[in-house]
């Protein structure tokens, strides 16, 4: 059965029309534009509010988990639905309304449990067409947490696709979240003096003797940046240089959380691979008198007993070398 939902072109139900973006692939909603908000079904049953009609395609399409996995997540879920239709709407509630949310957002990702739900596009939706919101964004008045989340939320795929489709009438500042007076949530990237286009190879280095943290993923991130600003290679280099702490459990891992992040690396490697060419540039160097090894016993270095010998002695082996070139 082919679902069709009709969109007011001045004031569509934003949050509804994300959900059924966001589950076309298996759930297809023909969208149509008219002088209302209603999604038309069997026995002439109609949805004409964002949350209704969400909450409806949100079921429909149990695959992707929008409407919560258990009875607690489903109540969350609803309660949020009633926030956007209530307190985030209201006039004399909205700014309290918002203090709320931020601090709801403070110390997660998304408003229920830890993965996209109904409750995050219905919310965003609400805000998103919202005059106070409009007002807070334009007075830099938008509280951290929610402008982070706000944020976010934008840049999801299905969001950023949907955004480009709305019709001119439906289009607010709203979704300009990044003005003068807002902190964008992102840092700076520093430019690359003399790069070349085509000739930047970057690379992401993990050891895969644990899992990866945040300083990682913005490591992963900046380097596939100036790959892509620059049309370059990204290589992903396990450094497995210290076998003792290593698993192959660890890399499987790692490479699901590149995966995650979309970063798609043009080269995947092992430190390991280039053991015999660095041990032939290592002697080379001794060769070249270029390198030195320093043999002393661990012991001896502790005690520093001969330590002071040994420096003098090479101190004076360099000395007798800088001469004779000389």
């Amino acid at each position: 059965m082919v679902i069709k939902l009709i969109a007011n072109r001045s004031n569509p139900p934003i949050g509804g029309l994300l959900v059924a973006n966001y589950i076309k692939s298996t759930t297809p909603v023909t969208v149509e534009w008219g002088k209302e908000n209603s999604l038309q079904l069997p026995n002439n049953v109609v949805f004409d509010s964002s949350p209704a009609i969400g909450r409806y395609l949100a079921r429909v399409s149990s695959t992707y988990g929008l409407y919560g996995s258990t009875v607690l997540e489903r109540t969350e879920v609803d309660h949020w639905l009633t926030f956007s239709t209530g307190p985030l709407i209201c006039i004399k509630e909205y700014s309290e309304a918002l203090l709320y949310l931020d601090k709801m957002l403070g110390p997660v990702t998304y408003l229920v449990g830890n993965k996209l739900t109904l409750a995050d596009f219905i919310v965003w939706g609400a805000l998103y067409g919202s005059q106070q919101w409009n007002a807070s964004v334009s007075s830099g008045k938008v509280p951290d947490n929610v402008s982070r989340w706000f944020g976010f939320i934008k840049s999801l795929k299905a969001v950023e696709s949907l955004l480009a489709t709305l019709p001119e009438e439906a289009r607010t500042k709203a979704g300009n979240i990044e003005g003068p007076s807002v902190r964008k949530d992102e840092g700076k990237f520093v430019d690359l003096p003399g790069a070349e286009m085509g000739k930047v190879v970057v690379r992401f280095p993990p050891e895969a003797s644990g899992y990866l943290h945040i300083g990682h993923a913005k490591a992963a991130l900046l380097n596939q940046y100036y790959q892509e600003t620059f049309k370059g290679k990204l290589v992903m280099r396990f450094d497995d240089t210290n076998p003792a702490k290593e698993k192959v459990d660890f890399e499987k891992v790692i490479l699901e959380d590149v995966e995650m992040l979309q970063i798609k690396p043009d080269i995947f490697t092992h430190t390991s691979n280039y053991f015999d060419l660095m041990l032939e540039y290592c002697e080379k160097l001794l060769k070249e008198g270029k390198a030195y090894s320093d043999n002393t016993d661990p012991e001896v270095n502790e005690t520093g007993e001969r330590t002071k010998n040994r420096v003098e002695e090479q101190e004076q082996l360099c000395g007798a070398e800088h001469e004779s070139m000389e």
